[in-house]
Formats: C-alpha cells, structure tokens, sequence
C-alpha cells in the first residue's frame, strides 16, 4: 500500500525537530531528514522542496494548534487578554520541542535569504493569530495589526528561548506589558487599530 502523503510529511517534520534538537539546524542536510523520516530523497523531495519549506511547515502546524484551541466565548474578552492567550497558545505548541526550534532560530540569522524566504509563510502565522483572538486582519488596519503582532511576537520569541520557568513567567511578563503597551498606541492611531469584543461589535 502506497503511503499517504501526509504521512509522509508528518514524518519528515517529527524529523527535522529530533534532527534539530540534537545538531545544529545548520548542520542537517535534507539526505538526514529523509534517512530520518525513513523514507528516500526521492520521496522527501515529493513532499518539500527545501529546508525553508519544512520550516515553513512546522511554522503551519503550530498555526493549526493555534487556530485549534481559540475559544469562541471569549469573544468577549479585552483585546489584549485575547492576544496574550492566543500568543501563549503558540508557545505551547513550540514548548515540547523547544530544543528544535532554538536550533532553528540560532540558524537564522546566518542566511538572510531563508528569513526573506520564510517572511510570507510568517506573516500569514500572524494573522491567523489575530484572527483566533477574534480581531481582524483584513485592509489596511488588519495589515497594520498583523505587522505589529509580529514585531512583539519575534521579542517574545527572544525572550521564550531563555526562559527555563515551566510557567514562562518571563515570556508572560514581556507579552503583557507590550501588548499593553500596543493596544494603548493603537487607541490614537487612525484606521481603527483597536477592536472592542466581538459581542460589542455585533450590538
């Protein structure tokens, strides 16, 4: 029986996180992910046509948990308080293979082509975010959010990768106080920056 693809990319993804948690991100070829998924280049080269595009992938899959656990009812919440539980929610999904993902990030700034690769595939993550906090993303305001998202996200991130509470107390702590600090400077900017709740929005 032919294997399913999706299989297959389930694979190489749990692959390339072992890979990378235990070598350099750098350091791993694609032959070493593909012997790692148990499959052949061939088939590895089916599925993604690059290392970017595993990192890509991986980057979708924490969106999907995201996206996954957003809660309907706090629709009602402030702004804030939906995007700091949607943020969190992202750490959670990275925090079992957090190894791998630092290796990942460590690797980025030696090749700024793969950052310019990969912007796209972010930038879409971050708006799917705001999306689950129930704050839209669309027009020029929902580009103008998504961009400012993303520059606390990638702080966050910083912050995440040498913080050893199991509580991300540290991470916690840097998101309130610049989402805090976001929401009260988007409260003055025009194109209406600032979403109340969704109930409000709906009366």
């Amino acid at each position: 029986m032919a294997k399913r693809p999706s299989n297959i990319r389930r694979k190489i993804i749990d692959a390339a996180l072992i890979c990378a948690a235990g070598t350099p991100w750098r350091d791993v070829s694609l032959a070493t992910l593909a012997d790692g998924a148990g499959i052949s280049l061939s088939e590895l080269h089916g599925q993604f046509s690059s290392k970017i595009a595993v990192v890509a992938a991986i980057m979708e899959q924490t969106t999907s948990a995201v996206v996954g656990g957003a809660d309907p009812s706090a629709g009602e919440e402030p702004a804030h308080d939906r995007l700091l539980d949607a943020i969190l929610r992202r750490f959670d999904a990275l925090e079992a293979n957090k190894a791998a993902i630092t290796s990942i990030l460590k690797d980025m700034p030696f090749d700024p082509v793969k950052v310019l690769c990969l912007a796209p595939s972010f930038m879409r993550s971050m708006a799917w975010t705001l999306e689950s906090a129930g704050i839209s993303s669309s027009g020029i305001a929902g580009r103008l959010r998504t961009k400012g998202l993303a520059a606390i996200y990638l702080g966050a991130l910083s912050v995440w990768i040498r913080d050893e509470d199991p509580d991300l107390a540290k991470t916690m702590a840097f998101l309130d106080r610049r989402l805090k600090q976001a929401v009260q400077i988007a409260a003055v900017l025009p194109f209406g920056l600032v979403e109340h709740s969704t109930k409000k929005q709906a009366d």
